[in-house]
This record gives C-alpha cells, structure tokens and sequence, in this order.
C-alpha cells in the first residue's frame, strides 16, 4: 500500500524555489545624517511548503526584511535594492497596485500587535469577508459562511457570534487568531509571520505555533518565522537564519543549528534561553552589551564589542559567509562543538574589545 504524503511534503518534492531573496538591501535616509543600512545583503530561498525562521535581538534587521519583501516600506527616506523574485517576478519592480493585488492573495504577513493590526470600529467577521471579496471576488452573503470557517479553523470557540464582536472585545490570543485567519482566508502561497506570539503568555503562544504548524503542513503553504526567541522556532521551521547589525551571521538546519551551534551570537542566543532541565539556581548567561554596540560591517566584525571569544582580525576585517555543507557562517573564530574556546569569558563587558 502506499503511504499518503501531507500536503506540504508533496509540494517539498518541487526543489523549484517559490520565493528568492538575492541581495536585499534597505537603506534609510534621514536628513543631516548618514544613511542608515537596516537590511545588508540578505539572501535566501523559500520552497513550497517550507518554514524558515529568521531570528535575532530587535534591531537585527528581521522585520524591515518582512515589510521589504510584502512592500510595505515608505517610499520617501527609504532605498531598496536586490532582488526579490516571486515565482520569477521581482516584487521590487512592481507599482503599488500590483503588490496590493499579490498581498493577501499570494503574499499573507502576520502582524506582530494585533491590536493595532485590525480595525477597532469593525466587526472581526467584516475585516476578514473583506480579504476574500477582494481577493476571492465573493459577495458579503457568500464570504461570510467562509470566514466563519476560517475561525473555527484557527480555534476561535463560538465563531458564529465572534463574527460580530470588535477587536476589543477579544482575548489577545483570539486577536491573533483573527489575524491569523484574515492572513489565511484567501490561501496564500506565502505567509510570513513577524513575531506573532510576543505580547503572548506561554500558553498561548504554544496554541499559536501548534495552529501555524497544522495550517501549513495542511495546505502547503511555505512560511517565513520572525522571531527573536529561538525557543519559539525550535518545533517549527525548517531552516534558521539568524541576523545581527542586518546580515546573516549563521543559517543552517534546524537541527544541526540547534545541536551545534557555530556562531558566537547564535550560542548566545541559545544560552540565555532557561532550561528545563538545568540545574536549580542556575544562572543564565546574557549576551553582554546590547545591539547598538557594533562595529561596521564595512571594516570588521560587527558582533565583536559583544562576542566572547573575539580574536585580533575581528576588529580589522569583514568576515565574508562562508557556506560549508549546508550552513553558511559568518565569523573567523567560530564555536567549537557548541562551547567557547576553553580561554573565553563569557562574562566580560564590551568596553574591552573597543579599548
């Protein structure tokens, strides 16, 4: 007999990427200063039923990346360049109309605040019918049987009567997953998902993530995670680029990432995570610094001020991302088997590496 694949392993079968990022790069401008560069030359490559997660602090460049790929950028003040090719098309190319066609239709994103993600003063059943009338083109009467589904499909008890209730009339967790099913109602071929469980207690964001996963092994629908918690991608993606100062600075597969981390900034990450089964009274070990103590990228390592083992070239040279059976790293003195070199310490500020 023949075993039946999901959905999302079907459509894995189709190495023909879905999405491609080739060097993007978004630079803001502000009068009377110098040219900030959010985004430096990210690339990846997303497949039909794919999840990658893309993980990093807040200020790493994660969510300028999301907004640059649905085009949701200002256009003043603000300069994108690369590539980002939807199913052979550069989005980069396209006018304001024709990326409002694709979003929602073919491009769904996942706010990272609800609240201010929906309409206070319209009922959660009209702002989710609205994606499928003008994406579906299906009248009020015939939209609205489907979005009652698309709540019940997202966990929403008692849909029927949540159709009719506002955005303040919901938990956050409901709110989410309104968000959710508005992003889903017209079955998009790629969704991403900018911290979507952020303002949510534990509980909660397991719903959420468990929800996420079923939705996309069901439909095989490829997704980008935003995340800076590493914890949340760890059941989730595939693949996982983690950025620093707008670059990434290690991708790899999930699994091989998690086991042996490589970059300093990666083991960090993974080491201020609590764990269950650590010792009691065990202290964490926090990155030290914080994201506005780098180094440009243009002459050195931006990540040495706060990395725990850097050595002399770190603060002479860029380091290019090197790929070497399947991840790719940034870094010249990279982690050993998942530990610091024996002579690093963990626990030095970042004054001494820009003394």
């Amino acid at each position: 007999m023949t075993d039946t694949l999901s959905t999302s392993q079907q459509h894995r079968n189709d190495d023909t990427p879905l999405l491609s990022v080739r060097d993007l790069r978004v630079t803001f401008h502000r009068s009377g200063e110098e040219p900030f560069v959010a985004v430096d030359g990210v690339s990846f490559d997303l497949r039909p039923g794919d999840t990658l997660g893309i993980v990093g602090e807040s200020g790493s460049g994660k969510s300028v990346t999301s907004l640059a790929i649905m085009g949701l950028l200002p256009k003043r003040g603000v300069r994108v360049e690369g590539e980002v090719l939807y199913n052979g098309t550069n989005l980069l190319t396209l006018s304001p109309d024709q990326m409002r066609d694709r979003r929602g239709a073919e491009l769904g994103m996942i706010f990272q605040d609800p609240l201010s993600s929906l309409n206070p003063v319209v009922p959660i059943g009209v702002q989710v019918t609205e994606v499928l009338e003008r994406h579906r083109g299906m009248s009020r009467k015939a939209a609205t049987p489907l979005a009652r589904e698309m709540l019940d499909r997202v966990g929403i008890p008692d849909p029927d009567r949540r159709l009719k209730d506002y955005p303040h009339q919901l938990s956050g967790g409901m709110r989410q997953r309104a968000l959710i099913a508005m992003a889903l109602a017209a079955a998009p071929r790629v969704l991403i998902a900018d911290e979507p469980t952020t303002a949510l207690d534990v509980t909660i964001q397991a719903q959420i993530l468990a929800v996420l996963k079923d939705l996309v092994e069901d439909t095989g629908t490829a997704m980008i995670m935003i995340t800076h918690d590493l914890g949340v991608v760890a059941g989730l993606v595939d693949r996982v680029n983690v950025m620093y100062a707008g670059r990434v600075v290690e991708a790899a597969e999930r699994h091989p990432l998690f086991a042996d981390p490589r970059h300093p900034y990666t083991w960090g990450l993974l080491q201020s995570i609590p764990r269950l089964d650590g010792a009691r009274g065990e202290r964490l070990n926090p990155i030290p610094g914080s994201v506005s103590d780098n180094l440009p990228w243009t002459s050195a390592c931006a990540f040495a001020p706060r990395c725990s083992q850097p050595i002399e070239v770190c603060t002479q040279r860029t380091p290019e991302l090197v790929e070497d059976h399947g991840r790719s790293l940034r870094c010249f003195n990279p982690i050993q088997h998942g530990r610091p070199s024996p002579d690093a310490d963990t626990t030095r500020g970042t004054s001494e590496v820009t003394r």
